[in-house]
């Protein structure tokens, strides 16, 4: 049975006409008991010749998700004004320089006093004549140091000094007492004087404490200046740097594109229009998220050099049955296979996910993937401008593999975050019941936009489901389709596949012309869940010639692989394809024929 989220519910839902009258009936409020009587007896006899059909409801049904226009003129009027406000802001950054910038901008206080810093580090002539300076100032002032502690360390001999200067000097008096009778008094005045002279010295070592500390404050002040002088260089410098480099991001954000769109709006391209709308839609037209959204994936594609990772031409050389691209659906996109049954190789599973270097390897490859198939997108509006993503689940690893889990969680992210809106729809087919599980883990991190894209179907509706989305020409065999690697007999070029419905309990013939003999005819065939009889014939158109076996009837199973066969006639006729379906469900066969003229 195939499930399709609601975009409301996010969970799957499926609808039974049947039930539903069952239910009508139910609520009615007159005779209830005859009318559910006579219902049920209804759905009964209803139910014997009706199960479960290819025209399920839940397949025809398309699906909840629907892509919406690009052109302009299709837009609301909200969202016309929230695409004139974004591109408004994105021209405003880009003219700037702030698409890329704005992050640096708000370090550049503490970038410019790092810069200043390791300047002082790294300059060998600051550096030195720093150190020079100090180590003067710093002699200076141990020496005058050493002078003014001997100074006062001394205060004994001083004294001793003076004591002995006092006895000579009482001798003195003694002798000159006599002269100082002649001489007068003013000759009294010179041993005062020296005396005095003596007191002054005492005092001379604060008074020199002072002058040290003055002329210390000068050499300090002379020290500023000239560190101020040799610095004021190279600020200017650091500010001229940071001035180059803003510059230089500024004329790369003028180039600035993404997946090969420029972005500049007032170039006018009708391609950077469908761009920006995708960041709108996955941020319901809010401008500032959706702005702030395409500034992140600017700067991790930068971080991440993730323009040139498609020249990394050995990344995913282990990877290449896991993963790839193969034709287009029915809308035009590229259809990328996921195949993580593959990692059910022990080996392949623990180069993969053993270590953090090969779980990122993974990661960085599965974006190259990505990149691969967006370049095959026009972003144009009515164009391509997105991916249909296939994830076959068969034989996948199961939920205890806990590195596969958290790796794929990581990739689902980070596609999420910086792919929006680039994938139509995701369908996971061979859904087992585990996976189910496993799905609800995941939800949680995942938009409800994104959420409203899951188609999930069940190993015995893999083929009615793909056929909803993907031509039957498009369609692996293994997967009930016609497309066979390195077919040499078909082409696109040979032109579609024609449908037709079998109906229950009934017999549906196919016939291939063949008006003239010497040719070979080709054809294929597919019915889908099979449970028919099948057999193949060539009626020649002359009455009297024998109708030859081309394939005897057989019964085919559910599980059989698309018929391919070929008849080459001798004369003309016809090819018959006879389908018998003894079922009570009606059956839906694809096939498709050419004639090539035989050598």
């Amino acid at each position: 049975m195939t499930y399709e989220v609601s975009s409301d519910a996010g969970a799957p839902t499926a609808a039974d006409p049947v039930e539903e009258k069952v239910a009508a009936a139910a609520d009615g409020d007159e005779r209830k008991t005859e009318v559910d009587t006579k219902v049920v007896a209804d759905v009964e006899e209803k139910k014997m010749p009706e199960p479960p059909s290819s025209d399920h409801p839940s397949v025809e049904k398309c699906s909840s998700f629907r892509e919406e226009s690009n052109f302009l003129s299709d837009l609301k009027e909200a969202e016309k004004k929230a695409l004139i406000e974004l591109r408004a802001k994105v021209e405003e950054a880009i003219l700037e320089g702030k698409l890329l910038l704005e992050k640096q901008e708000e370090q550049k206080p503490m970038e410019k006093k790092e810069v200043a810093e390791e300047k002082g580090k790294t300059d060998p002539e600051t550096r030195e004549g720093g150190e020079g300076e100090t180590a003067m100032f710093d002699q200076t002032k141990e020496k005058k140091e050493e002078v003014t502690e001997k100074e006062k360390a001394d205060p004994e001999a001083q004294e001793g000094g003076e004591g002995e200067q006092a006895k000579l000097d009482r001798g003195k008096e003694e002798e000159e007492e006599v002269k100082e009778k002649e001489c007068g008094e003013g000759e009294k005045a010179i041993p005062r004087q020296a005396k005095e002279e003596e007191e002054k010295e005492k005092v001379d070592p604060e008074t020199r404490e002072e002058e040290e500390e003055d002329e210390k404050a000068k050499l300090d002040q002379t020290a500023d200046v000239e560190a101020e002088e040799k610095a004021a260089p190279l600020e200017e410098k650091a500010i001229a740097t940071a001035a180059s480099e803003a510059k230089n991001v500024g004329d790369s954000d003028k180039e600035a594109t993404l997946w090969g769109v420029p972005l500049l709006p007032s170039k006018g391209s009708e391609r950077a229009d469908v761009i920006l709308l995708k960041f709108l839609r996955a941020r319901d037209f809010k401008v500032k998220d959706a702005f702030e959204m395409l500034r992140n994936v600017l700067v991790w594609r930068k971080q991440f050099r993730i323009d040139s990772i498609l020249d990394e031409e050995s990344l995913g050389v282990d990877f290449v049955a896991a993963c790839y691209m193969d034709g287009v659906d029915r809308e035009r996109h590229p259809v990328c296979y996921n195949m993580p049954g593959v990692f059910q190789n022990d080996k392949l599973y623990q180069e993969t996910f053993g270590s953090e270097q090969g779980r990122e390897r993974f990661q960085r490859w599965r974006v190259q993937l990505m990149e691969k198939g967006i370049k095959t997108l026009d972003f144009k509006p009515g164009g391509v401008a997105s991916l249909l993503q296939i994830t076959d689940l068969n034989n996948s690893p199961g939920p205890s593999k806990k590195e596969l889990r958290t790796t794929m969680k990581q990739v689902v992210q980070l596609l999420q975050d910086n792919y929006p809106e680039l994938v139509a729809r995701n369908i996971f087919i061979n859904v087992p019941f585990w996976y189910y599980a496993f799905h609800a883990l995941i939800s949680p991190f995942l938009t409800q936009r994104t959420r409203s894209k899951f188609v999930f179907a069940r190993p015995a509706k893999v083929a009615e489901t793909l056929l909803r989305y993907v031509p039957a020409e498009a369609v692996p065999v293994r997967y009930g389709g016609l497309k066979r690697d390195d077919d040499t007999e078909f082409s696109a070029e040979d032109g579609g596949v024609s449908e037709v419905i079998v109906k229950s309990n009934s017999t549906e013939t196919l016939e291939i012309p063949a008006p003239e003999g010497g040719t070979t005819i080709y054809w294929d065939l597919s019915v889908l869940g099979w449970e028919v009889s099948y057999k193949e014939e060539f009626v020649p158109t002359d009455e009297g010639s024998y109708t030859i076996v081309v394939r005897k009837s057989k019964k085919m199973a559910a599980a059989e692989l698309p018929v391919r066969n070929s008849f080459r006639n001798s004369e003309p006729g016809k090819v018959v394809l006879t389908i018998e379906n003894n079922s009570f469900w009606k059956k839906k066969a694809l096939y498709r024929y050419k004639i090539k003229k035989s050598c």
